[in-house]
């Protein structure tokens, strides 16, 4: 089989970067374009070069619907508009479409879902293969533990971060919750401020920090009586978010339209 012909959007962003440098590395895919938002700086710039590589031939470009055409995926780590567009486009051309997106709200996610009955979604509020492997622990610790213990998941993030809880922190709240049966939205504590009273019982709490150059840290507290089990991530390098999402991508050429998680990638959604 060919090589897998990959799009990288936002492709002048630090992410954008990354996954161009894990395109490069990764045996079985090369990149077949990038892209930029119209009006962006990097317009022309040489992707290759703008990564630290030597030079691609590929230049940035802000034509999406050519791009797309010509390809056979497409890596997305941009924003909430930005993944709402490029899945329609996705959609349309009948690729796949990997989502490191985070901030989607629960209306882009229907969007989503109708882009997949197209296109092959393969999307994850973290494309680190730790991570995903820490949510699926963190499903059968609190199926394990039941209610008895209460849940926090603390996250930490670099000071230019936009949204909080972090896409990652949701996710680990989600397995939390799915772990339990119970609907995450209905048991989530996202602020605690002035007189909270008591802790109410079954719910999920989340801290959010920020602050440096901090990538991603992550850890899930189940707090019982006289005990503390706790699962933690650090992420040191972007590096690791390209790599899952390239090979995100490689899993997802040839299989049928739907909305996929890294845990499917991986294998573990029955863990």
């Amino acid at each position: 089989m060919s090589d897998m012909r990959l799009v990288v959007v936002g492709a002048g962003g630090r992410m954008g970067r990354a996954l161009i440098r894990a395109i490069d590395e990764a045996p079985g895919i090369t990149l077949s374009a990038a892209v930029e938002r119209s009006g962006s700086p990097f317009l022309g710039e040489d992707a290759g070069i703008l990564a630290g590589l030597s030079a691609s031939g590929i230049k940035l470009t802000d034509d999406a619907l050519a791009a797309f055409a010509a390809a056979d995926g497409v890596v997305d780590f941009t924003a909430p508009q930005a993944t709402r567009a490029f899945a329609e486009l996705a959609a349309q051309a009948r690729i796949v479409h990997v989502i490191g997106t985070t901030g989607l709200e629960p209306e882009d996610i229907a969007r989503l879902d109708a882009a997949a009955n197209h296109a092959v979604i393969v999307r994850s509020g973290n494309m680190s293969l730790g991570v995903n492997l820490l949510g699926a622990l963190t499903r059968k610790v609190a199926a394990t533990l039941g209610s008895d213990f209460d849940i926090e998941i603390v996250e930490m993030h670099h000071r230019h971060k936009v949204d909080a809880p972090s896409g990652t922190a949701l996710l680990l709240g989600d397995a939390a919750a799915a772990g339990r049966e119970v609907p995450l939205a209905e048991n989530a504590v996202r602020v605690r401020d002035g007189h909270t009273g008591p802790r109410p019982e079954g719910a999920i709490g989340f801290a959010t920090l920020r602050g440096g150059s901090v990538v991603g840290d992550h850890t899930v507290i189940f707090a019982g009586a006289g005990e503390r089990v706790e699962l933690a991530h650090k992420a040191e390098d972007r590096a690791i978010f390209a790599r899952g999402a390239v090979r995100a991508a490689l899993w997802g050429r040839g299989k049928k339209p739907g909305h996929y998680s890294m845990a499917d990638v991986l294998g573990i959604a029955d863990l």
